[in-house]
């Protein structure tokens, strides 16, 4: 195999060489910085390609000594480069990173057709004078439509958006391969946020990272070129912004020139057509293409089509069968979609779906070729975010920071408009007390909860020259939203909006709804999914009614798809008192009586899960109700729910960093826990350190069969030490080893430790 393989990478000429090596340049990167340097070297050494002193400097593969790498073996010319991918295919094996897999499959099986596939990337068709001036003129269109990132101001200085060139704006987002969408019991922030870390270091080994130049390429696992590619992610990770990128590399010739044209609908649009042909719907949007359509649509091969939002359609999509044939045959918009990713219509062209993963649970997706999840930003990309917005280095550092520091806030942190809402808070808190530093640490949030109380209060404060309407139009969008959270609903319309009394004419309406469409057809979402599930909560605090909250609690319990455990939460964190108040001076007095029926069911809730012999299911739901007394901030209530429990079971459950740091919160608020069993949860080193604090309070601790290195016996040693209340500590099944180990051991002589496995 390593001959052929040899072979067929000597077989390319020099200039198809250097550019097959820039091709997969990004994957190349991605394979380079997750290798062992050490490893790389003495491979580029055996095989000649480079002197191995020339990097004995180079500790880590960091970005940059891997672009200098790169390019030095491009410099280097032809025998540098096939020796080059000789070391990386003699690697594969015992190094198979899914990116180098998949680079190497390419070559193996595309040949020289590869070769014309990037010229055609590059240069695109020959078109007919008539065709290239008509792409010309959906270039300028589409350029017009992509080009800019619109952004909100922070509440207090000036709502205006304000906006940015794409190209200065746009934050990589981390796209990974991926079919696990089905049904989550999670909801799907919670589930993503907890799964978020885990991905970052699979990435590394098990999880091919799919660059947006890859979309369209030869996919390693179909073992073909994708004609029909799914990229599905949680509300506000950026699909939008993704394919809007995407969209504007093609239109400036960066990208995937061999479409020669491009088409981009919302789904949100196409809801308000009523049967239309595929030839209707294109003109619909694009009109100046009238002239040309027929030659358009003559070559299938040439265009791609790309739908945003599949999860906002109103139309159940049964990708299995499709019926449509002709471009002229009219339907709903729906079966066209269908016949076009069934190839059914159009057989050829290229098509691009983004859709939220809770829609992909119920849909057959075997029929796409790619499948592909957005996980949000790396650490580096948040800062590079936080940078961003502030435009000061020094006070996005300090944001940062302070972010990093909280885990609960951190763990949302990979979301774009998280980090949007995240920094629009610390901005103002930063604004309004620049030199106590004291102040600014009690003033800014701890909670998920407190982060939207300070976000809506900020906005209230700006709009309070005309505050009458504040609590009159929260209470009628607040049951909107809950209607929404309760029932999968995050597009409204007109009706919603009578139904539920809500007036759209105030200005402080749009500072939390986003109107998009044209009168009649206009359709209304919240700025921010979290936003409708904050305003859902808040409004039973605003407008007590302890039948409908008894109601709404017992609905919200019945749900096992996780819809309404964010809302929950939310609930929770709102009976805290000191969280709820910063809302007083715009909304008035919000209830006491709301918080109290909260708390009782929050009580209830907690107990009846203690019950010992429980299934993972309840071990789950028990963690939950756990990150609802830590949304609380009631360590009475903790102390009195959990206090009298003397054994805590989470075994065969994964617990992520932020479940430990939640889990190490209520055991330091119990002061005392006979035995606690993390058995087989999956606990790396993070989540070793968040638990650190809680050691001293108890007796017995099970971490067998985790994945415990010897990075956590540090924190396990500093855990231990003057510790009088650790008895018996089993960390059988880990991977422990080398110096840190000896710390730990040494470490157990000044504790009271009478049993060790």
């Amino acid at each position: 195999m390593e001959d052929g393989f040899h072979l067929r990478i000597s077989s390319y000429g020099d200039a198809s060489l250097r550019r097959i090596h820039e091709y997969f340049r990004d994957d190349l990167l991605c394979v380079l910085e997750n290798l062992d340097p050490h490893v790389l070297k003495r491979e580029l050494y055996s095989q000649e390609v480079l002197g191995a002193e020339v990097y004995l400097s180079l500790q880590t593969h960091d970005s940059s000594s891997c672009h200098i790498l790169l390019a030095d073996i491009l410099q280097k010319g032809r025998e540098a480069v096939i020796g080059f991918w000789k070391c990386l295919y003699a690697l594969s094996d015992l190094h198979p990173h899914p990116n180098l897999l998949a680079v190497l499959d390419e070559i193996d099986n595309r040949g020289e057709s590869l070769v014309t596939d990037i010229l055609l990337d590059e240069h695109g068709h020959t078109l007919t004078p008539e065709l290239k001036e008509i792409q010309n003129q959906h270039k300028q269109h589409l350029m017009k439509k992509t080009e800019t990132l619109v952004e909100h101001q922070p509440p207090g200085t000036t709502m205006e958006a304000q906006s940015f060139l794409i190209n200065e704006r746009y934050v990589n987002l981390i796209v990974v391969s991926t079919d696990q969408f089905r049904q989550r019991p999670q909801n799907e922030l919670i589930q993503t946020g907890v799964k978020h870390e885990e991905i970052l270091e699979e990435t590394q080994t098990e999880l091919e990272h799919i660059f947006t130049n890859r979309l369209f390429r030869w996919s390693h696992q179909a073992q073909c070129v994708p004609h029909a590619v799914m990229v599905s992610g949680v509300p506000g990770i950026g699909k939008t912004t993704l394919v809007q990128k995407f969209v504007f590399d093609w239109v400036t010739g960066k990208l995937y020139q061999r479409f020669a044209f491009a088409f981009f609908f919302r789904f949100r649009d196409l809801n308000r057509l009523g049967e239309v042909s595929l030839e209707e719907m294109i003109l619909q949007q694009y009109p100046y293409l009238e002239s040309q359509i027929g030659n358009i649509l003559h070559n299938p091969e040439r265009l791609l089509f790309i739908f945003d939002g599949l999860d906002e359609s109103i139309h159940q999509m049964d990708f299995g069968s499709s019926k449509l044939s002709n471009p002229k045959q009219r339907a709903d918009f729906g079966k066209i979609v269908v016949s076009l990713v069934r190839e059914d219509l159009l057989e050829g062209c290229s098509i691009l779906i983004t859709s939220r993963p809770t829609r992909l649970a119920s849909i057959n997706v075997d029929v796409f070729q790619r499948m592909t999840e957005i996980m949000g930003f790396l650490h580096a990309d948040r800062l590079i975010y936080f940078e961003h917005f502030f435009g000061d280095k020094e006070l996005a550092e300090k944001a940062f920071q302070y972010v990093q520091e909280n885990d609960t806030l951190y763990t949302f942190c990979y979301i774009p408009s998280y980090c949007w809402i995240i920094c629009t808070v610390l901005s103002v808190c930063f604004r309004t007390q620049p030199t106590n530093n004291d102040q600014l640490m009690t003033s800014l949030p701890k909670t998920v909860t407190q982060l939207f109380v300070t976000f809506v209060s900020n906005l209230l404060a700006n709009h309070s020259q005309n505050n009458d309407g504040a609590q009159e139009l929260l209470t009628s969008i607040g049951w909107m939203a809950e209607f929404g959270v309760l029932n999968h609903i995050i597009v409204f319309d007109r009706r919603h909006l009578k139904s539920f009394h809500v007036t759209d004419d105030k200005h402080l309406f749009s500072s939390f709804i986003i109107e998009s469409g044209q009168a009649p057809d206009v359709d209304y979402t919240f700025i921010h999914l979290t936003l409708q599930e904050f305003f859902a909560a808040l409004v039973h605090f605003i407008t007590y009614n302890p039948d409908k909250l008894k109601k709404t609690l017992e609905k919200a319990e019945s749900y096992k798809d996780g819809r309404a455990e964010i809302f929950l939460r939310f609930l929770c964190g709102l009976s805290d008192n000191s969280t709820r108040s910063l809302l007083t001076s715009h909304v008035g007095a919000l209830s006491a009586e709301a918080s109290k029926d909260v708390i009782i069911w929050l009580q209830n809730k907690v107990m009846n899960q203690q019950k010992p012999n429980k299934s993972n299911k309840g071990k789950g739901e028990l963690l939950h109700m756990f990150h609802c007394l830590h949304e609380s901030r009631n360590t009475a209530l903790v102390t009195q729910s959990i206090g009298s429990n003397k054994d805590v079971d989470f075994s065969n459950v994964p617990l992520s960093p932020l479940d430990c740091f939640v889990l190490s919160f209520i055991l330091q608020c119990c002061m005392k826990t006979e035995e606690v069993n993390l058995n087989s949860c999956n606990i790396k080193n993070e989540g070793m350190r968040k638990l650190v604090p809680a050691l001293r309070t108890i007796t017995k601790f099970s971490l067998n069969d985790n994945n415990l290195t010897h990075s956590s016996c540090t924190h396990l040693a500093s855990g231990i030490r003057d510790n009088q209340n650790l008895r018996s500590l089993n960390l059988s099944g880990n991977n422990l080893e080398g110096p840190e180990l000896w710390d730990l051991m040494e470490a157990l002589p000044t504790s009271r430790m009478e049993e060790l496995e």
